[in-house]
């Protein structure tokens, strides 16, 4: 996540969409004042800065109630006023009203399909190979992006949801419209991908898989037809 007080934007980083690369190309622009949240694995040239601090929690009690208060009483005492892949509605909670109101916010969201098998490929290389596409979808734990941009009820409350298909040229549109220096093109590439095998979902995935991501992915992709 990132908060520039040089462009005034907010960049909330999703998964499985390219967020480090546009997180380690935007901290290099953005000035010493900026918050910028730890990478995990560190990767040289990103400079993490700003992000800790105590926060008032009431918010976050009132917006995620009393089930998450552990969580919160943790980030509180730790001073983890921002972290890694923090949802837009905690950095509403955590920033001034008139920072929020004022800034461009935008995050990236990917094709749920494509994003399902990015998810397992990355999985699987960290199992050392061994994890199945059966298996992955067993777990039952996939790659929802929604909670990143969206509140309690379900708004979108980010400006602009860029397509990950059309990267280069969404991120075009956008810093130019905030002012940032771009070539067209995200000189970095900050994760090596694991997916080797570059078929499409249909030829991968199963009629069972496929209605699956579908069902699992819903409301995103409700706000991707109604957002795109």
């Amino acid at each position: 996540m990132i908060i520039s007080h040089k462009y005034k934007f907010i960049f909330i980083k999703t998964k499985k969409t390219a967020g480090t690369s546009i997180e380690v190309y935007l901290s290099k622009l953005c000035g010493p004042d900026a918050i910028v949240t730890p990478i995990y694995p560190a990767i040289e040239g990103h400079v993490p800065r700003n992000y800790k601090g105590y926060f008032n929690p009431l918010p976050d009690f009132l917006h995620y109630g009393f089930g998450r208060w552990l969580r919160i009483a943790e980030e509180l005492i730790h001073r983890q006023r921002f972290y890694h892949h923090i949802p837009a509605s905690l950095v509403q909670n955590r920033i001034p009203d008139g920072i929020w109101n004022s800034y461009y916010k935008f995050c990236v969201e990917r094709d749920p399909f494509d994003k399902t098998l990015s998810h397992y490929y990355m999985l699987k290389t960290r199992s050392g190979g061994k994890l199945t596409l059966e298996e992955y979808f067993k777990r039952g734990r996939f790659c929802l992006n929604k909670p990143q941009y969206t509140n309690s009820r379900g708004d979108v409350i980010v400006d602009h949801i860029l397509r990950y298909e059309d990267l280069n040229a969404e991120l075009g549109c956008v810093f130019s419209k905030l002012g940032i220096p771009y070539s067209g093109r995200l000189r970095e590439s900050a994760k090596g991908e694991a997916r080797k095998d570059r078929r499409s979902y249909e030829e991968i995935l199963s009629s069972e898989q496929i209605a699956r991501i579908n069902e699992v992915f819903a409301d995103e992709i409700r706000i991707k037809e109604n957002s795109w």
